[in-house]
């Protein structure tokens, strides 16, 4: 039988990093909205370490998806949901049946998509993450209109080379666009290789729909 997982080397690198931000700053019980999934890898090791987690990863490629699930039944983990075909841009997400969420994460999605679904990631956490939630960003951004590094620099020229609409974001741009959403930029992580875990707060506000 075919191996469908899929190996990041980037998700090998960052897994531990990015867990010790999980464990600090999220509860260990939380139910978790993972968008773009991509390999699955992550989902695994954070369910692994955190067992208490409710975690539904998802991604729009079927491939993906295929990882996913091949890197859950690899794991045996029961704490981690079969895969989601989840399309920021869509209306609905399909899971409004399961909100609200207490956390929305995305890894290294953003700056392989066009602005537009940003916006639509900041949406989608506005409707489905309970008041209080977090929405869990990682990756490169810039500050104030700036590169934090020479190496985001080149890498977001590298991004843009290969599709125009891609590119790293800048945070504060981001943050501007989530305040009207009632999602409060609370905390930049600094992390290695010049990237961040960004948590945005969502205020009590409007209903779940």
């Amino acid at each position: 039988m075919t191996d469908a997982r899929r190996f990041a080397p980037a998700a090998a690198r960052n897994r531990e990093p990015i867990l010790e931000v999980l464990r600090s700053r999220v509860s260990p019980d939380a139910r978790v909205l993972e968008i773009g999934s991509g390999s699955g890898e992550h989902a695994v090791h954070f369910c692994a370490a955190l067992p208490g987690l409710d975690w539904h990863p998802s991604d729009p490629d079927p491939a993906n998806r295929a990882s996913i699930a091949a890197w859950i039944a690899h794991a045996g983990l029961a704490n981690v949901r079969p895969p989601l075909d989840i399309d920021v841009h869509a209306a609905s997400w399909g899971v409004e049946e399961r909100a609200p969420f207490d956390v929305i994460i995305s890894i290294n999605m953003i700056h392989i998509a066009p602005w537009s679904a940003t916006l639509a990631l900041l949406e989608g956490a506005a409707r489905l993450l309970r008041a209080g939630g977090t929405l869990f960003l990682y990756g490169p951004f810039m500050r104030i209109g700036r590169h934090t590094a020479p190496s985001n620099a080149a890498f977001d020229e590298r991004l843009r080379g290969e599709n125009p609409a891609w590119g790293v974001r800048d945070l504060d741009e981001i943050a501007l666009a989530a305040e009207p959403l009632d999602l409060r930029l609370v905390e930049a992580v600094a992390m290695p290789a010049n990237n961040f875990s960004v948590l945005f707060e969502r205020a009590a506000g409007g209903d779940i729909c």
